[in-house]
C-alpha cells in the first residue's frame, strides 16, 4: 500500500511565517520577506530595510534573516513537519524551506518553539545573580547545534569587551548619519523600530552600553543601577561572509529561544561588533573566527515584546 502525505495547507504555512515575524532583527527592523510555493517557503533579505550607516555590508540584515529562518523551520517542526533548508539556492533567495513529510515534534524543539512568541530583548538592569553554569552550557550547545560558536567571558575579558562596547558607542554616536537612522527606526505609532518605551533606562553606573533609542525624543530618561557584574557571551562563526552571517542569525536565535525557555533575559549588544576596528580586538586573529554578536544574559524584570509588521507586509503572492 502506498502512503500518502499530505502537504500543510497554506493557511499552516502562513501561520509558520507569522511565527518566523517573530525573530529579532537590528533596531527592530525585520528586514525580511517570505514567497510560499507549492510546500516551500522562500526567505528573502530585504534592502530597503538595511540600515546603511550602522551596517554597511548588510552582515546584521543577514543575521536577522537567519534568526527568522531558524523560527520558520521550527514553526514547521511545531506544525508537525519536518523540512529541508537550503542556503542561496538561487540569485535573490538567501533560504529555501521545503517541506518533506510528517513528523512528531521533539521534547527539545517543542520546548524551543513554544518559547518564540515569549522571546524579547530585555534593556532593564538584571539582577546580582549568577546564570548557572548548567544553563550557559545549554546555552552553549544551542550555538553548537547551529555551527556557531558560544564563549562565556571571564572577569578579566568581560570588563575589557565592556569597555570596547563603551568605545564603540561613543564612536557609533559621532558617525555621520548615526542619530538621524536612530531616530527612523524609533516611535510608539508604528509596527517596526524601537518603542520608546521599549528603550530601557540609562546604567547609572555606566557599566552595561544601552543603545539610547530614546535620545531624540526629548523626553528624560531615568537612570537605574544595572548589574556591576554583566554576564557576557561571544557569538562567533568560522568565515565572515554572507553563509556565515545566516549560520549567525540561526545560532543567535536558537540561544535566545533557550535561553528564554531557561527563564534567563538576553540583551543583544550589537555596538562593539558594527565598529570593524573594535571588532576585530574581540577575539585573537589566531582562533579563526569572527565576532558576530556580543549578548548579555541575566534574570530581570519582565520587559514587553515590541511590535510586529502584520504577515500580509511581509508575505509575497506565489
Amino acid at each position: 500500500m502506498n502512503t500518502v502525505i499530505v502537504p500543510p495547507s497554506r493557511r499552516v504555512l502562513v501561520d509558520c511565517v507569522h511565527s518566523a515575524t517573530a525573530a529579532p532583527s537590528l533596531h527592530n527592523s525585520q528586514p525580511w520577506r517570505f514567497r510560499i510555493r507549492a510546500g516551500r517557503i522562500d526567505v528573502y533579505a530585504d534592502p530597503a530595510r538595511r540600515l546603511p550607516v550602522l551596517d554597511p555590508d548588510g552582515r546584521e540584515m543577514m543575521i536577522s534573516v537567519g534568526a527568522s529562518i531558524l523560527t520558520l523551520r521550527l514553526a514547521l517542526r511545531q506544525a508537525g513537519y519536518l523540512n529541508d533548508l537550503q542556503l542561496f539556492p538561487e540569485p535573490g533567495v538567501v533560504a529555501r524551506v521545503t517541506v518533506t513529510h510528517p513528523a512528531a515534534i521533539s521534547d527539545e524543539l517543542a520546548a524551543l518553539a513554544e518559547a518564540i512568541p515569549h522571546r524579547h530583548t530585555n534593556r532593564l538592569p538584571f539582577a546580582h545573580l549568577p546564570v548557572p553554569a548548567e544553563v550557559l552550557d545549554r546555552l552553549r550547545d544551542a550555538a553548537h547545534a547551529e555551527g556557531a560558536t558560544l564563549a562565556v567571558a571571564g572577569p578579566d575579558a568581560r570588563d575589557a569587551i565592556l569597555r570596547l562596547a563603551g568605545a564603540a558607542d561613543h564612536a557609533l554616536r559621532a558617525r555621520p548619519g548615526y542619530l538621524a537612522e536612530l531616530a527612523r527606526w524609533t516611535g510608539d505609532t508604528r509596527h517596526d523600530g524601537v518603542p520608546i518605551w521599549a528603550a530601557g533606562p540609562w546604567d547609572a553606573l555606566e557599566t552595561v552600553p544601552i543603545r539610547d533609542f530614546a535620545q531624540l525624543s526629548g523626553e528624560p530618561r531615568p537612570r537605574e543601577n544595572f548589574e556591576p557584574y554583566p554576564t557576557i557571551l561571544v557569538l562567533a562563526t568560522h568565515g565572515d561572509d554572507r553563509p556565515a552571517w545566516v549560520r549567525a542569525g540561526q545560532a543567535l536565535q536558537r540561544v535566545l529561544l533557550t535561553a528564554t525557555w531557561h527563564g534567563v533575559a538576553t540583551t543583544p549588544i550589537g555596538q562593539p561588533v558594527e565598529v570593524p576596528g573594535i571588532r576585530r580586538r574581540l577575539l585573537d586573529p589566531a582562533a579563526g573566527l569572527s565576532v558576530q554578536m556580543v549578548l548579555r544574559v541575566g534574570y530581570g524584570r519582565l520587559a514587553g515584546r515590541t511590535p510586529r509588521r502584520p504577515v500580509t507586509e511581509v508575505l509575497s503572492r506565489g
